[in-house]
């Protein structure tokens, strides 16, 4: 649509938070990742979220945009914005120029492709991964997204998705865990231990990725206003707990709180508010901080052990479990005071129901779809490496070059 924007301040902060959010994958995600696989890998676990981010914004502006917002319905948003089609200066979204709406919803579909390659690094082949993400973008993420956020019938439901809980990070985590189980696991599993081969690149990705928060959730306010300065203080509680409460569990569990437990912590306290921030106050975010904490460390460990899959920097035990357990809560923690609508500890405790519901049909979906995908790429080329060139270097072996 058009019109005018009056609000030069909306402008820059949204601008900036999109900055932020690319950020978040370029270089966060990529050095966070990087620094917990092999030496070997490094590259090559790099690369995959340089492409996701050249890849992921091609197939957005070419229809994945237009699928999730090109118009109001219950399931997708149609063709009619196909390559952007009707976009000018005067084009308004969400009270914003058009052009920086399409921008800052792109960051967020490049970070969730980009959270899916950890599930299968070390192993993924990049010739698979290159079809897989603009594929899955447009059959998966676009119309969750559309769902959510386009006017679709999760949002007709009443689901609460603040920033992405759902639409991000349920939707990474399953269709990592889905990869993961696609792809088979790593040569040597579980027996021979591959163990992070540098983590202060991880501690500098993980804090990459917290900095980068404020615009994920602050964001998403879309306006510079109190709304996103309070979905950027409840991020900081949150992402500040859950730390604390996982370096803790570690501590009492296996007698040294790690480094890599505290990154960890922090991003799953970041991942359970994301849903939430523009929906619960301080109290609500210290809560989801530490629950969504002690779920996602339970999902690192003993899930994975009892699923005995590879998932191979904890894709489905981070993104899936913290967004899933994030999204319920938020049906608990909801004030009508900050976000208009009333949780569980507010007498309305069919919000859990909701966001319960409309996280598992957003898993589902997401589980049965990545697995077509996946099922017919394989028809054509192998979704691995041959068991040689992974164990020697993948980096080698897809790029010729060296870390």
């Amino acid at each position: 649509m058009t019109g005018d924007v009056t609000n030069p301040g909306d402008i820059a902060w949204v601008l900036t938070a999109s900055a932020l959010v690319l950020m978040m994958t370029l270089p966060g995600l990529a050095i966070f990742y990087g620094g917990m696989v092999r030496r070997e890998a490094v590259l090559s676990t790099l690369m995959q979220s340089l492409a996701a981010a050249g890849l992921v914004s091609m197939a957005w502006v070419a229809i994945g945009y237009s699928l999730a917002f090109g118009a109001e319905g219950l399931f997708w948003g149609g063709t009619s914005r196909v390559f952007l089609s009707g976009l000018s200066l005067e084009s308004v979204s969400g009270g914003l120029p058009e052009s920086i709406f399409i921008l800052f919803q792109m960051t967020f579909a490049i970070i969730t492709l980009g959270i899916i390659a950890g599930a299968a690094a070390e192993r993924l082949s990049f010739k698979a991964w290159a079809i897989f993400t603009p594929i899955w973008l447009i059959i998966v993420y676009a119309p969750i997204a559309h769902w959510v956020w386009g006017g679709g019938f999760l949002a007709e439901a009443g689901v609460m998705d603040f920033a992405g809980g759902a639409v991000v990070h349920i939707n990474a985590g399953v269709a990592g865990l889905v990869l993961a189980l696609k792809v088979g696991p790593r040569s040597g599993f579980p027996r021979d231990a591959k163990p992070p081969h540098n983590l202060v690149l991880t501690l500098m990705g993980a804090g990459l990725l917290w900095v980068g928060w404020f615009g994920f959730n602050g964001g998403s306010a879309l306006a510079a206003n109190a709304l996103a300065g309070h979905a950027a203080l409840v991020t900081q509680i949150a992402a500040a707990t859950a730390a604390v409460v996982w370096a803790g569990a570690e501590w009492i569990l296996r007698g040294k709180p790690s480094a890599l437990g505290a990154a960890s912590g922090a991003v799953a306290g970041l991942v359970g508010i994301t849903p939430a921030a523009g929906f619960v106050d301080p109290s609500g975010a210290f809560a989801i901080g530490a629950l969504t904490a002690l779920a996602a460390y339970w999902g690192v460990t003993q899930l994975k052990r009892l699923g005995g899959y590879d998932d191979t920097l904890d894709a489905f035990g981070l993104h899936g479990v913290g967004g899933f357990v994030g999204a319920v809560l938020t049906g608990i923690f909801a004030k009508t005071a900050i976000g208009g609508v009333s949780g569980a500890l507010e007498g309305a405790p069919l919000a859990i129901f909701t966001q319960s519901w409309g996280a598992l049909a957003v898993g589902a979906y997401c589980a049965v779809f990545t697995f077509i995908i996946l099922w017919a790429i394989e028809r054509f080329i192998p979704l691995r490496i041959d068991t040689e060139d992974e164990t020697q270097s993948p980096d080698l072996a897809l790029h010729g070059e060296r870390a």
